[in-house]
């Protein structure tokens, strides 16, 4: 990965019985890994795949070397959401 570059941060949200689901309210939120919020973004149709798939290509700041991404929404009225951890190597 050169500096300034995109990561494509991507999720399945399913429901417990592995159905896929579009969630509303949907926002993608990166923390930096002491959990302090670093930015957050609405998702809407256009960062839409297919049912229950999402992206967002993201690119870090240059002095991130790891941060955390969260997407969040609803469904029926109940929160869901997906967390994982990315380590930025540049090349």
């Amino acid at each position: 990965m050169l500096s300034g570059d995109s990561i494509r941060l991507k999720v399945n949200f399913k429901d417990f019985a592995g159905k896929a689901v579009n969630p509303v309210s949907l926002t993608l939120t990166i923390y930096d890994t002491n959990q302090m919020q670093i930015e957050q973004f609405t998702l809407d149709d256009a960062n839409k795949l297919d049912v229950g798939v999402y992206f967002y290509d993201y690119v870090p700041a240059s002095e991130l070397n790891e941060f955390i991404f969260e997407f969040a929404g609803s469904v029926n009225n109940k929160p869901i959401l997906a967390r994982d951890t990315v380590k930025v190597k540049f090349i």
